[in-house]
């Protein structure tokens, strides 16, 4: 697990890279459990049709470097594409909003529905080190800033602590015909962030925003790893 991880981002840092893919940022969330959208890597059309194709529509298309930090502000994520025809139009669009010098790769993407959406995060402090937080996502983030911290190492009984701290907790409960949310993953999952920051002390920060809940488990969408200078 460990040494997976260590070859992404020893990878990442011979290419002189300070951000990681979000295909290589969710390869070593994923490494330590937390669950990630189901997805494929591809460089050409062809290749992103015959990843739809198994995936199963409806897909989401996503521009994937580590140069496309902010893919939604900059246009290069298309969702809901329901069959061929429209994966082709997101595909060319994306391509041309990318611009000619744009080399990276695309995302094709699971579409994971849901009405609730919460984030996980670690980041470096140079006193403390890394620290974790858990708090409600989406594009409401940094507005709402509802947020609760741990330091690391993190416990099951420090994470399930967080799970309540913040001021929109009831997110999780059964609410509105919605289940209540499989809390269990989310602890584990804040364990394991705790966990990344210790074994890793390259990476500086990490985002994981959103983490849509489906059903009754939530699913990282979108994550984004920083590495130190």
């Amino acid at each position: 697990m460990a040494a997976n991880v260590a070859k992404i981002i020893q990878a990442a840092k011979k290419n002189g890279q300070r951000t990681l893919s979000e295909y290589d940022s969710k390869r070593i969330i994923a490494a330590y459990g937390i669950p990630v959208s189901r997805e494929r890597l591809v460089g050409t059309l062809a290749e992103a049709k015959d990843a739809a194709k198994r995936i199963k529509y409806p897909v989401v298309l996503k521009g994937c470097s580590a140069d496309a930090a902010h893919k939604t502000e900059k246009g290069l994520v298309v969702v809901g594409l329901d069959g061929q025809k429209a994966l082709s139009d997101a595909f060319a669009t994306i391509k041309k909003r990318a611009g000619k010098s744009y080399d990276g790769n695309y995302l094709v993407q699971e579409m994971v529905k849901g009405q609730r959406e919460i984030m996980l995060g670690m980041t470096r402090d140079a006193q403390f080190g890394p620290s974790v937080m858990f708090g409600l996502g989406g594009i409401f983030t940094e507005i709402l800033q509802d947020v609760a911290f741990r330091v690391a190492p993190i416990r099951k009984r420090d994470a399930k602590q967080m799970l309540g701290e913040i001021r929109g907790h009831r997110i999780l409960d059964a609410v509105r015909g919605m289940k209540a949310v499989e809390t269990s993953i989310l602890v584990d999952a804040i364990v394991a962030l705790g966990k990344i920051g210790l074994d890793h002390p390259e990476i500086s920060e990490i985002d994981i925003n959103p983490l849509i809940i489906r059903g009754d488990k939530p699913v990282a969408v979108d994550a984004l790893v920083v590495l130190g200078e």
